[in-house]
Protein backbone atom coordinates (compact mmCIF):
# COMPACT_ATOMS: atom_id res chain seq x y z
CA UNK A 1 0.00 0.00 0.00
CA UNK A 2 1.18 3.46 -0.57
CA UNK A 3 0.36 5.44 2.58
CA UNK A 4 -0.20 2.29 5.46
CA UNK A 5 2.24 -0.34 4.19
CA UNK A 6 0.38 -3.23 6.16
CA UNK A 7 1.66 -6.01 4.86
CA UNK A 8 -1.80 -7.70 4.77
CA UNK A 9 -3.59 -5.53 3.43
CA UNK A 10 -0.62 -4.78 0.79
CA UNK A 11 -0.30 -8.41 -0.24
CA UNK A 12 -4.51 -8.44 -1.25
CA UNK A 13 -4.02 -4.90 -2.78
CA UNK A 14 -1.48 -6.37 -5.37
CA UNK A 15 -4.64 -9.01 -6.77
CA UNK A 16 -7.29 -6.86 -6.39
CA UNK A 17 -6.54 -3.06 -7.01
CA UNK A 18 -9.39 -1.30 -6.33
CA UNK A 19 -9.67 0.32 -2.60
CA UNK A 20 -13.24 -0.95 -1.85
CA UNK A 21 -12.73 -4.30 -3.45
CA UNK A 22 -9.49 -4.26 -1.10
CA UNK A 23 -11.64 -3.42 1.61
CA UNK A 24 -14.64 -6.07 0.58
CA UNK A 25 -11.24 -8.96 0.25
CA UNK A 26 -10.17 -8.21 3.55
CA UNK A 27 -13.64 -8.28 5.51
CA UNK A 28 -14.30 -11.27 3.83
CA UNK A 29 -10.89 -13.11 4.52
CA UNK A 30 -12.10 -14.60 7.55
CA UNK A 31 -15.26 -16.44 5.79
CA UNK A 32 -13.34 -17.54 2.90
CA UNK A 33 -9.96 -19.00 4.61
CA UNK A 34 -11.77 -20.81 6.96
CA UNK A 35 -10.85 -18.48 10.47
CA UNK A 36 -14.40 -17.62 11.31
CA UNK A 37 -15.86 -21.26 10.68
CA UNK A 38 -12.83 -22.60 13.30
CA UNK A 39 -13.82 -19.71 16.05
CA UNK A 40 -17.73 -21.19 15.89
CA UNK A 41 -16.30 -24.68 16.01
CA UNK A 42 -13.36 -23.71 18.62
CA UNK A 43 -16.23 -22.00 20.91
CA UNK A 44 -15.10 -18.48 20.56
CA UNK A 45 -18.14 -16.90 19.92
CA UNK A 46 -20.00 -18.79 23.11
CA UNK A 47 -19.70 -15.30 25.29
CA UNK A 48 -21.18 -11.87 24.59
CA UNK A 49 -17.39 -10.26 25.43
CA UNK A 50 -16.00 -13.22 22.98
CA UNK A 51 -18.71 -11.93 20.19
CA UNK A 52 -17.13 -8.46 20.22
CA UNK A 53 -13.35 -9.81 20.58
CA UNK A 54 -13.81 -12.03 17.58
CA UNK A 55 -15.54 -8.89 15.50
CA UNK A 56 -13.34 -6.60 16.49
CA UNK A 57 -10.07 -8.89 15.75
CA UNK A 58 -11.00 -10.94 12.73
CA UNK A 59 -13.41 -8.75 10.64
CA UNK A 60 -12.69 -5.45 11.53
CA UNK A 61 -9.12 -5.06 12.89
CA UNK A 62 -5.77 -3.40 11.80
CA UNK A 63 -6.61 -3.96 7.92
CA UNK A 64 -9.48 -2.77 7.72
CA UNK A 65 -8.22 0.77 9.41
CA UNK A 66 -5.60 0.85 7.54
CA UNK A 67 -7.72 0.30 4.15
CA UNK A 68 -10.40 3.05 5.45
CA UNK A 69 -7.76 5.63 6.14
CA UNK A 70 -5.17 5.41 3.92
CA UNK A 71 -6.66 3.76 0.76
CA UNK A 72 -10.33 4.98 0.37
CA UNK A 73 -11.17 7.81 -1.60
CA UNK A 74 -14.81 9.82 -1.81
CA UNK A 75 -16.52 11.74 0.29
CA UNK A 76 -18.00 10.37 3.73
CA UNK A 77 -21.38 9.15 2.77
CA UNK A 78 -19.86 7.33 0.13
CA UNK A 79 -17.29 5.39 1.98
CA UNK A 80 -20.23 4.86 4.50
CA UNK A 81 -22.58 3.16 1.84
CA UNK A 82 -19.63 1.47 0.51
CA UNK A 83 -18.89 -0.15 3.89
CA UNK A 84 -23.25 -0.57 4.07
CA UNK A 85 -23.05 -2.83 1.22
CA UNK A 86 -20.26 -5.04 2.05
CA UNK A 87 -22.14 -5.48 5.18
CA UNK A 88 -24.95 -6.32 3.99
CA UNK A 89 -22.85 -8.90 2.15
CA UNK A 90 -21.12 -10.84 4.93
CA UNK A 91 -23.84 -11.14 7.45
CA UNK A 92 -25.95 -13.72 5.91
CA UNK A 93 -22.63 -15.38 4.29
CA UNK A 94 -21.88 -15.70 8.05
CA UNK A 95 -25.02 -16.93 8.78
CA UNK A 96 -24.19 -20.30 6.67
CA UNK A 97 -20.96 -20.61 7.46
CA UNK A 98 -22.64 -21.25 11.28
CA UNK A 99 -25.45 -23.29 9.52
CA UNK A 100 -22.42 -25.47 7.97
CA UNK A 101 -20.35 -25.54 10.97
CA UNK A 102 -22.79 -27.07 13.09
CA UNK A 103 -22.66 -29.92 10.88
CA UNK A 104 -19.13 -30.22 10.97
CA UNK A 105 -18.74 -30.12 14.75
CA UNK A 106 -20.32 -33.84 14.17
CA UNK A 107 -17.75 -35.35 12.24
CA UNK A 108 -14.56 -33.35 13.68
CA UNK A 109 -12.73 -34.42 16.99
CA UNK A 110 -13.29 -30.72 18.92
CA UNK A 111 -9.95 -31.52 21.23
CA UNK A 112 -7.37 -31.87 17.98
CA UNK A 113 -9.55 -28.75 16.31
CA UNK A 114 -9.08 -26.38 18.61
CA UNK A 115 -5.56 -26.38 18.40
CA UNK A 116 -5.50 -25.68 14.79
CA UNK A 117 -7.64 -22.86 15.47
CA UNK A 118 -5.24 -21.13 17.81
CA UNK A 119 -2.45 -21.40 15.18
CA UNK A 120 -4.14 -19.77 12.69
CA UNK A 121 -5.10 -17.19 14.75
CA UNK A 122 -1.44 -17.08 15.94
CA UNK A 123 -0.27 -16.88 12.06
CA UNK A 124 -2.53 -14.43 11.31
CA UNK A 125 -0.98 -12.12 13.75
CA UNK A 126 2.56 -12.92 13.01
CA UNK A 127 1.36 -12.38 9.05
CA UNK A 128 -0.04 -8.84 10.83
CA UNK A 129 3.22 -8.00 12.54
CA UNK A 130 5.84 -8.69 10.15
CA UNK A 131 5.55 -9.23 6.18
CA UNK A 132 9.15 -10.83 6.33
CA UNK A 133 7.92 -13.66 9.08
CA UNK A 134 4.62 -14.60 7.14
CA UNK A 135 6.51 -15.35 3.73
CA UNK A 136 8.12 -18.07 6.36
CA UNK A 137 4.26 -19.21 7.34
CA UNK A 138 1.65 -21.33 5.73
CA UNK A 139 -1.75 -19.38 4.56
CA UNK A 140 -4.61 -19.69 7.02
CA UNK A 141 -6.65 -22.14 4.76
CA UNK A 142 -3.58 -24.55 4.30
CA UNK A 143 -3.79 -24.43 8.26
CA UNK A 144 -7.28 -25.55 8.91
CA UNK A 145 -7.18 -28.10 6.20
CA UNK A 146 -4.79 -29.71 7.91
CA UNK A 147 -6.61 -29.50 11.12
CA UNK A 148 -9.14 -30.77 9.32
CA UNK A 149 -7.69 -34.13 8.32
CA UNK A 150 -6.10 -34.37 11.78
CA UNK A 151 -9.41 -34.10 13.49
CA UNK A 152 -11.83 -35.80 10.81
CA UNK A 153 -13.75 -38.60 12.75
CA UNK A 154 -16.91 -40.19 10.76
CA UNK A 155 -18.21 -42.06 13.39
CA UNK A 156 -20.65 -39.88 14.73
CA UNK A 157 -20.91 -38.18 11.49
CA UNK A 158 -24.44 -36.07 10.43
CA UNK A 159 -25.91 -34.01 8.22
CA UNK A 160 -27.80 -31.36 10.48
CA UNK A 161 -31.50 -30.90 9.19
CA UNK A 162 -32.70 -28.43 12.27
CA UNK A 163 -29.86 -25.49 13.16
CA UNK A 164 -29.04 -24.14 16.23
CA UNK A 165 -30.26 -20.48 16.21
CA UNK A 166 -27.77 -19.30 18.91
CA UNK A 167 -24.86 -19.89 17.24
CA UNK A 168 -26.02 -18.68 13.87
CA UNK A 169 -27.16 -15.12 15.47
CA UNK A 170 -23.92 -15.56 17.31
CA UNK A 171 -22.30 -15.68 13.94
CA UNK A 172 -23.94 -12.84 12.36
CA UNK A 173 -23.37 -10.63 15.48
CA UNK A 174 -19.97 -11.44 15.17
CA UNK A 175 -19.77 -9.87 11.81
CA UNK A 176 -21.88 -6.98 12.81
CA UNK A 177 -19.58 -6.22 14.81
CA UNK A 178 -16.98 -5.93 12.14
CA UNK A 179 -19.16 -3.73 9.85
CA UNK A 180 -20.16 -1.42 12.84
CA UNK A 181 -17.08 -0.86 13.52
CA UNK A 182 -15.89 -0.02 9.99
CA UNK A 183 -19.01 2.09 9.42
CA UNK A 184 -17.55 4.13 12.94
CA UNK A 185 -13.81 4.06 11.34
CA UNK A 186 -15.84 5.51 7.67
CA UNK A 187 -17.74 8.02 9.70
CA UNK A 188 -14.75 9.49 11.79
CA UNK A 189 -12.29 9.22 8.74
CA UNK A 190 -11.70 12.84 7.98
CA UNK A 191 -10.66 13.26 11.73
CA UNK A 192 -8.98 9.78 12.31
CA UNK A 193 -6.69 10.33 9.50
CA UNK A 194 -4.54 12.80 10.93
CA UNK A 195 -4.64 11.72 14.13
CA UNK A 196 -3.84 8.03 13.60
CA UNK A 197 -0.59 6.30 13.52
CA UNK A 198 -1.55 3.14 11.94
CA UNK A 199 1.75 1.23 12.23
CA UNK A 200 1.18 1.63 15.91
CA UNK A 201 -2.31 0.30 15.69
CA UNK A 202 -0.94 -2.83 13.36
CA UNK A 203 1.46 -3.83 16.08
CA UNK A 204 -0.96 -3.59 19.02
CA UNK A 205 -3.36 -5.48 16.78
CA UNK A 206 -1.35 -8.15 16.21
CA UNK A 207 -0.53 -8.35 20.02
CA UNK A 208 -3.91 -8.47 20.76
CA UNK A 209 -4.64 -11.22 17.98
CA UNK A 210 -1.91 -13.11 19.85
CA UNK A 211 -3.88 -12.76 23.04
CA UNK A 212 -7.23 -13.91 21.62
CA UNK A 213 -5.01 -17.28 19.82
CA UNK A 214 -3.67 -18.09 23.40
CA UNK A 215 -6.95 -17.52 24.55
CA UNK A 216 -8.90 -20.34 22.34
CA UNK A 217 -5.95 -23.08 22.96
CA UNK A 218 -6.67 -22.29 26.67
CA UNK A 219 -3.09 -21.31 27.57
CA UNK A 220 -4.16 -18.32 29.68
CA UNK A 221 -5.53 -18.96 32.84
CA UNK A 222 -7.92 -16.71 33.32
CA UNK A 223 -11.51 -15.44 31.58
CA UNK A 224 -11.17 -11.90 31.64
CA UNK A 225 -10.89 -10.45 27.27
CA UNK A 226 -7.70 -9.94 27.78
CA UNK A 227 -7.03 -9.51 23.79
CA UNK A 228 -10.26 -6.57 24.06
CA UNK A 229 -7.98 -5.16 26.78
CA UNK A 230 -5.26 -5.05 24.86
CA UNK A 231 -7.04 -3.59 21.81
CA UNK A 232 -8.41 -0.94 23.82
CA UNK A 233 -4.84 0.18 25.17
CA UNK A 234 -3.93 0.04 21.59
CA UNK A 235 -6.08 2.21 20.34
CA UNK A 236 -5.20 4.48 23.03
CA UNK A 237 -1.31 4.10 22.07
CA UNK A 238 -2.17 4.55 18.39
CA UNK A 239 -4.13 7.64 18.96
CA UNK A 240 -1.91 10.97 18.59
CA UNK A 241 -3.29 14.16 18.04
CA UNK A 242 0.06 15.83 17.33
CA UNK A 243 0.36 14.12 14.21
CA UNK A 244 1.08 16.55 11.29
CA UNK A 245 -1.77 16.80 9.06
CA UNK A 246 -1.62 16.88 4.75
CA UNK A 247 -1.38 20.60 5.01
CA UNK A 248 0.90 21.29 7.54
CA UNK A 249 3.16 18.66 6.09
CA UNK A 250 3.13 20.72 2.77
CA UNK A 251 3.61 24.06 4.96
CA UNK A 252 6.51 22.28 6.81
CA UNK A 253 7.91 21.31 3.24
CA UNK A 254 7.92 24.92 1.50
CA UNK A 255 9.64 26.18 5.05
CA UNK A 256 12.27 23.63 4.52
CA UNK A 257 12.65 24.92 1.26
CA UNK A 258 13.02 28.41 1.82
CA UNK A 259 15.36 27.69 4.91
CA UNK A 260 17.72 25.86 2.53
CA UNK A 261 18.26 28.65 -0.23
CA UNK A 262 20.57 31.17 2.92
CA UNK A 263 22.54 27.53 3.09
CA UNK A 264 22.71 27.48 -0.28
CA UNK A 265 24.18 31.38 -0.08
CA UNK A 266 26.02 30.85 2.27
CA UNK A 267 27.59 27.47 1.01
CA UNK A 268 27.97 29.41 -2.71
CA UNK A 269 29.44 32.42 -0.87
CA UNK A 270 32.07 30.40 1.53
CA UNK A 271 33.75 28.79 -1.81
CA UNK A 272 34.19 32.60 -3.60
CA UNK A 273 35.29 33.87 0.10
CA UNK A 274 37.78 31.01 0.26
CA UNK A 275 39.32 31.52 -3.63
CA UNK A 276 41.17 34.69 -2.81
CA UNK A 277 42.82 32.89 0.12
CA UNK A 278 43.68 30.29 -2.26
CA UNK A 279 45.18 32.66 -4.53
CA UNK A 280 46.88 34.50 -2.78
CA UNK A 281 49.54 32.24 -2.15
CA UNK A 282 50.05 32.23 -5.99
CA UNK A 283 50.00 35.77 -6.27
CA UNK A 284 53.32 36.35 -3.57
CA UNK A 285 55.07 33.99 -5.31
CA UNK A 286 54.62 35.74 -7.90
CA UNK A 287 55.64 39.18 -7.26
CA UNK A 288 58.27 37.61 -5.40
CA UNK A 289 59.89 36.18 -8.52
CA UNK A 290 59.57 39.63 -10.57
CA UNK A 291 61.71 41.15 -7.55
CA UNK A 292 64.23 39.02 -7.89
CA UNK A 293 64.52 39.80 -11.70
CA UNK A 294 64.86 43.10 -10.60
CA UNK A 295 67.39 42.59 -8.10
CA UNK A 296 69.35 40.75 -10.95
CA UNK A 297 68.73 43.14 -13.02
CA UNK A 298 69.90 46.09 -11.38
CA UNK A 299 73.25 44.12 -9.86
CA UNK A 300 74.20 43.28 -13.32
CA UNK A 301 73.27 46.99 -14.74
CA UNK A 302 75.40 48.28 -11.75
CA UNK A 303 78.49 45.98 -12.44
CA UNK A 304 78.42 47.27 -16.02
CA UNK A 305 78.49 50.94 -15.08
CA UNK A 306 81.37 50.29 -12.37
CA UNK A 307 83.39 48.60 -14.88
CA UNK A 308 82.71 51.74 -17.52
CA UNK A 309 83.62 54.14 -14.83
CA UNK A 310 87.08 51.90 -14.39
CA UNK A 311 87.64 52.03 -18.45
CA UNK A 312 86.78 55.75 -18.44
CA UNK A 313 88.99 56.94 -15.79
CA UNK A 314 91.36 54.87 -17.16
CA UNK A 315 91.83 56.19 -20.39
CA UNK A 316 91.52 59.86 -19.09
CA UNK A 317 89.13 60.83 -22.01
CA UNK A 318 85.94 63.64 -20.67
CA UNK A 319 82.86 63.84 -20.63
CA UNK A 320 82.21 64.93 -24.31
CA UNK A 321 81.88 61.84 -25.78
CA UNK A 322 79.26 59.37 -27.21
CA UNK A 323 76.76 58.53 -24.09
CA UNK A 324 77.24 55.74 -22.14
CA UNK A 325 75.72 52.73 -23.35
CA UNK A 326 73.78 52.16 -19.84
CA UNK A 327 70.82 53.74 -19.85
CA UNK A 328 69.92 51.21 -22.87
CA UNK A 329 70.43 48.11 -20.43
CA UNK A 330 66.88 48.03 -19.45
CA UNK A 331 64.83 49.63 -21.22
CA UNK A 332 61.66 48.08 -19.45
CA UNK A 333 62.57 49.48 -16.03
Amino acid sequence: MSVSRHPVALRLEQQVGSATRLLATVMALPLVDGIFPALIIAGALDSPLGILETGLLIFGGSATVAVILAEMDGSRREQVRSVLILGAILLPVAGVEALFAETLKSVLDFAVFHRFAGLVILAVAAKTASAKVGEYLPSSSIIIGLGLVASVDLNNASLIIDPNIETIAQAVAAAGVGVGFALIVALFAPRLRGVVELDRFRFGSSVALGMLALDVLGLLPTEAPVALGVLCVTAVFAYDPDSPTVGNSVAAAGHAVGSDRPETTASETVPSSSSPSESTPGSTSSVGTKSNIAASVDNVERESHTADTESDSDSGETGYGFPDDSDSHAPWL
